[in-house]
């Protein structure tokens, strides 16, 4: 059951995590909800790194342990900025967490030929994502800084869902 929940979860988790943070964009989850959902998620990541470290030492899921590895600290960091009320840390883990899984996916993308238009792709699409979610928040769109969040959310979401498929 536990190498179920490692190989699966992060299909649904992904996935779950933006709709989430589209959620709380449009004032229907509470501050509150998104700092315990970071406790969570720092938690789910150290699960999948110390249960799967010697797995993923190469191939694909070595850059996958390498984002997670940065990702904890991304995560912690959204976590210092809610319990610091640092508008800047929460942005760290955000706007980090929107980029990072960019560099896992078009690494996975140069080791799988069959499906690198795939992960190419949808690291195009979570990147546009996180332009448009920056640029909505720098120019004050609401509609641009949701619209980012989401294809994000696709963007990553097509990426792990092939890899859970196809590993």
């Amino acid at each position: 059951m536990l190498q179920r929940i490692r190989e699966a979860g992060p299909g649904l988790l992904v996935p779950l995590a933006w709709l989430f943070v589209a959620l709380a964009e449009r004032g229907i989850v509470a501050s509150r909800s998104m700092f315990i959902a970071h406790l969570v998620m720092a938690a789910f990541i150290t699960f999948f790194l110390l249960t799967g470290w010697s797995e993923m030492k190469s191939g694909a899921l070595a850059g996958w342990r390498a984002v997670m590895v940065v990702g904890l600290g991304l995560t912690l960091a959204g976590i210092g900025g809610f319990l610091l009320g640092s508008t800047p840390l929460l942005a760290t883990s955000l706007v980090g967490w929107m980029v990072l899984p960019v560099a896992g996916l078009v690494y996975t993308g140069r080791l799988c030929s069959a499906a690198a238009w795939l992960y190419v792709g949808s690291a195009a699409v979570a990147t546009v994502g996180a332009v448009v979610y920056v640029g909505g928040m720098v120019g004050g769109s609401a509609a641009a800084v949701l619209v980012g969040i989401v294809l994000v959310g696709i963007g990553q979401t097509i990426g792990i869902v092939d890899a859970v498929l196809r590993f």
